[in-house]
């Protein structure tokens, strides 16, 4: 199983922006952003295929874009217009499928996370 780094999180505030990179030990797709809030679940937050295929949560599809390059297992997250609710953990995951499925039952590889702070 491929492992994951995440880089880029830090503290922001509301209305700023921030990449999220994530880079991979080895090949895995899909590629996927989760995130984990606190007192919250982990949510999908957008995946992308090798196909170059994209899902969003729906409420993030209007800030936030997934970018690929599996050529180098590099995944990113550029987020804008950041909201003090976008506070969390932000998880990269790599799966095994064709699918870029929202759903962390569907990732075996996970990254050990980078925070996202975006104050008022």
């Amino acid at each position: 199983q491929a492992q994951l780094v995440e880089s880029g999180g830090g503290e922001v505030k509301a209305g700023g922006s921030l990449t999220l990179s994530c880079i991979g030990s080895a090949y895995t797709s899909p590629m996927a952003w989760f995130r984990q809030g606190p007192g919250n679940e982990r949510e999908g937050v957008a995946a992308a295929s090798r196909f170059g295929t994209h899902a969003y949560a729906r409420s993030l599809k209007d800030r936030f874009t997934i970018s690929e390059n599996y050529a180098k297992n590099i995944l990113r997250l550029t987020m804008t217009k950041l909201k003090p609710e976008d506070t969390a953990i932000y998880y990269c995951a790599g799966g095994s499928s064709d699918y870029p499925s929202l759903l962390p039952g569907d990732y075996h590889s996970w990254g050990q996370g980078t925070q996202v702070t975006v104050s008022p």
